[in-house]
């Protein structure tokens, strides 16, 4: 399985990327998880938001792979316990198609991809800026990936 994490922006600091291999290590050679970092639109002071929110949407989707299964990470998504995560990962893997997480950029995700998504997700009702979740969203799914296994990773 491949769980390939599109997101918008580079140039992420350097524990942002530590942080990301350290949990992308840990995986299974069968499960590889992946980062694919998709350039900002240029923002000026009296930037056109939602026109910029479309065109990173666009930026997003043309990295997708078409049968994957999509997952948006928005505020408005479900939000679920590790145990709960863990049992949709279960499903993900038994389905054996790939997934692609998308990560919009300060202002979110388009309508576009809201609407291509299979899934919306929201990692917290907390606002967490979007070089975090990165990170936090390696950690989790390796939480999920754990308690499938009944590692001890996660304890409850």
């Amino acid at each position: 399985m491949k769980i390939q994490i599109h997101a918008i922006g580079k140039r992420m600091p350097h524990w942002v990327r530590e942080g990301f291999e350290d949990y992308q290590s840990r995986f299974p050679r069968h499960i590889k998880l992946t980062l694919r970092e998709i350039n900002m639109p240029e923002r000026a002071g009296n930037a056109d938001i939602l026109r910029l929110k479309e065109e990173e949407g666009e930026r997003l989707l043309s990295a997708v792979p078409p049968d994957d299964v999509v997952i948006a990470l928005d505020e408005g998504g479900k939000q679920w316990g590790s145990r709960q995560l863990a049992a949709q990962f279960h499903n993900w893997l038994a389905d054996k198609r790939d997934l692609s997480l998308l990560i919009g950029g300060p202002d979110g995700l388009s309508r576009m991809c809201l609407e291509r998504a299979n899934i919306t997700w929201s990692l917290s009702r907390l606002t967490l800026p979007h070089m975090l979740v990165r990170v936090v969203l390696a950690e989790q799914l390796y939480r999920a990936y754990a308690i499938t296994q009944n590692h001890p990773y996660h304890r409850d």
